[in-house]
């Protein structure tokens, strides 16, 4: 089985001006976040906008991945659905289509509890025909709780998590009690202020959303800590703190991430979510608000950074 390790990209997904998902400019960003060093690529995560898209459009955006990728890297394709029967149709799909495994969030819109999140992804684990990594972002979706994860963690079939809650004490309590029993269980990131510190207690890597923006920094930042280069690896993630500052909290999520990645030279488009002109007027300013993180970060020839 392909190891899931590394950082992993979640893709944002550009549309044409008519709204639509334009195939050759998500190819190229594909290619370019590959030879950018990125270790897998995440399809229909939050990032991606998953839920405006429709049940075919995630399909064509996941085999487009899985096709483009041709084996260069493992890809995560993101299976959640809005119950149960569908979620478990993406799973027979995407393991078609050769996907490495699926991330399924807890259940959403509904706020449930343990035992319901539990019997969920029990009935998941019991038919995915293919591997399922959890997806656990309590704050647009059902919290996963350490007990739960260590009953699903039974399940062959459930082979990690990503956690995206920023909690390090959390995660550090996941470990502890989910790695004894299975030591190849895969914790991944999700939040970026957080990386290094979950990487140091034993996360395997992240699925990160600004690697979309910078997938270089992003390796290099995991590698410096999985070599124990501590000093770089911590720079690194003060730096990193600013930048995400910057992208994320100005603006409606993923808005800012989708107007930076358009600073790279990709034909990104807009969201299908509508911006009034405050905030779009905002968004077209990116670039000066990224550019002193960007020469902290080392990207000190900022033309150059703006052409892929």
């Amino acid at each position: 089985m392909t190891k899931i390790e590394g950082i992993f990209t979640p893709t944002v997904v550009p549309l044409d001006e008519q709204g639509k998902i334009n195939e050759g400019e998500l190819r190229r960003y594909i290619d370019w976040l590959i030879d950018n060093g990125i270790y897998g690529l995440y399809p229909n995560g939050s990032s991606g906008e998953f839920t405006r898209f429709t049940v075919e459009e995630r399909r064509r955006i996941t085999k487009i991945t899985i096709e483009q990728a041709a084996g260069r890297v493992p890809v995560l394709a993101g299976a959640a659905e809005a119950n149960i029967r569908e979620t478990l149709a993406a799973c027979e799909t995407y393991c078609e289509y050769g996907a490495t495994a699926v991330a399924i969030v807890s259940p959403f819109y509904y706020s449930l509890g343990p035992e319901s999140v539990y019997e969920n992804f029990k009935e998941i684990a019991i038919n995915s025909p293919i591997d399922v990594t959890l997806y656990n972002i309590p704050m647009f979706a059902s919290p996963i709780d350490v007990p739960t994860i260590q009953r699903l963690a039974e399940f062959d079939r459930v082979i990690g998590i990503k956690d995206s809650s920023g909690d390090i004490s959390s995660m550090a309590s996941m470990i502890h009690a989910v790695r004894p029993n299975r030591p190849d269980f895969v914790f991944l990131c999700g939040w970026e202020p957080a990386l290094v510190p979950m990487l140091l207690m034993g996360c395997n890597g992240g699925t990160n959303a600004l690697s979309g923006i910078v997938p270089d920094y992003f390796r290099r930042l995991y590698e410096a800590t999985r070599a124990g280069d501590f000093p770089t690896a911590q720079q690194m993630q003060f730096d990193l703190l600013g930048f995400f500052e910057a992208i994320i909290n100005p603006f409606e999520f993923p808005m800012g991430l989708r107007a930076a990645i358009a600073q790279r030279g990709f034909k990104i488009g807009n969201s299908r979510q509508t911006m009034g002109e405050e905030q779009q007027a905002r968004t077209e300013k990116i670039f000066d608000t990224m550019a002193p993180h960007l020469t902290s970060m080392g990207y000190n020839n900022l033309e150059e950074f703006r052409r892929p």
